[in-house]
């Protein structure tokens, strides 16, 4: 009788190792990243506050990799030929895909990003980085021939869009500019 507990007790504390080895494993990896859009309220040490666009309160590790991007607002004409943008966009009832914002990266970034893809500012929306390649005025704002690696799209800016240049300066001198407006990915929440 013994030998066939022995028998089943032996794949029980194997199946019960690779468990627990699983779960460990889960345990150490980092979290995940969280984009966050709002302004900076306060830092203390290695945690930075946060008001979300929503309103919510939101506290922040910033790890030793981290890259947070202020928000400056530029009119449309600032924007160049060749400049390397991020739109979102949505589609207009005449299928033409309008701008919700327009964001002008610097020279560093180019490339981040580049593509088009789903986005969460809006139902429906997608985020664009790419070069302008065209820019025309139209009867409705300006219309922008942007491409990208794999392909290129038309996109019409009108009047009241959002037009904002990225800032790598939000840190100076070591400190965090407070009320700043930012963008990131490279932020974790602490939970």
């Amino acid at each position: 009788m013994p030998i066939q507990r022995s028998n089943f007790a032996r794949p029980l504390i194997a199946v019960a190792m690779v468990v627990a080895s699983s779960l460990l494993a889960l345990a150490q990896q980092p979290p995940t990243p969280t984009r966050v859009r709002g302004t900076i309220e306060k830092v203390e040490g290695d945690m930075l506050s946060v008001k979300s666009r929503s309103g919510e309160d939101v506290l922040l590790h910033m790890t030793g990799d981290m890259r947070v991007v202020g928000i400056v607002k530029i009119s449309l004409a600032d924007i160049k030929l060749g400049s390397f943008i991020g739109t979102t966009t949505v589609p207009g009832p005449d299928g033409r895909q309008n701008a919700v914002e327009v964001h002008v990266f610097p020279e560093d970034m180019r490339g981040t990003g580049e593509g088009t893809r789903p986005y969460d500012l809006r139902p429906n929306s997608t985020m664009t980085n790419a070069t302008i390649a065209e820019t025309v005025a139209g009867n409705d704002g300006q219309n922008l021939l942007i491409k990208y690696k794999d392909g290129e799209k038309k996109v019409v800016v009108g009047p009241d869009t959002p037009v904002d240049a990225a800032d790598v300066g939000v840190f100076r001198n070591n400190s965090v500019i407070l009320g700043y407006s930012l963008k990131s990915r490279y932020l974790t929440r602490n939970l």
